[in-house]
């Protein structure tokens, strides 16, 4: 018998949430370098839930604050070998590379600031995360206007020349 939950996951105010799963217990530590070299003024809350032994969730970060809403969200989710990353002061596009080559890291579900629903199937195993839901659906399609607004905005940021 298998359950279907969903799960509210919020990064809280102005700050970005990653969820990925990953299998091994130096996935905590590694994770953490991944981040704290990815940006000399990222600040970052870090949660693994292992999946055998002890179970337990594992923290760490640069930010006691956003380690604590990494630990909560963890903890909601109640899922084995997923990670939960809170952090601010970086974009995803700065540190999703550098999670993604960690070696244990398997799949990152979601890089983002929205909130997100996160789809859990529980079975008298544990629980596992079939998918997430990030943010709302479109509203419709980007006008010519809407576009040169785009092309603004990723140029004043400095991702764009």
């Amino acid at each position: 018998m298998v359950e279907i939950k969903i799960v509210n996951v919020d990064p809280g105010l102005n700050n970005q949430l990653m969820i990925g799963q990953a299998g091994f217990i130096k996935t905590i530590e590694d994770v953490y370098e991944a981040l704290i070299n990815s940006s000399t003024v990222i600040k970052f809350g870090v949660a693994f839930s292992e999946a055998s032994g002890q179970c337990l969730i594992r923290t760490e970060g640069n930010d006691t604050d956003l380690q604590e809403i990494a630990e909560r969200n963890a903890t909601a989710l109640g899922s084995g070998h997923v990670f939960v990353v809170v952090f601010n002061n970086a974009y995803p596009i700065n540190v999703n590379n550098a999670v993604k080559s960690v070696p244990e890291v398997t799949s990152i579900y979601c890089s983002t600031a929205n909130s997100v629903q996160v789809i859990i199937a529980e079975s008298e195993q544990g629980r596992g995360i079939l998918g997430v839901i990030d943010g709302y659906s479109p509203k419709g399609v980007e006008s010519p206007g809407d576009k040169e607004k785009r092309k603004k905005l990723l140029r004043d940021l400095g991702y764009k020349m």
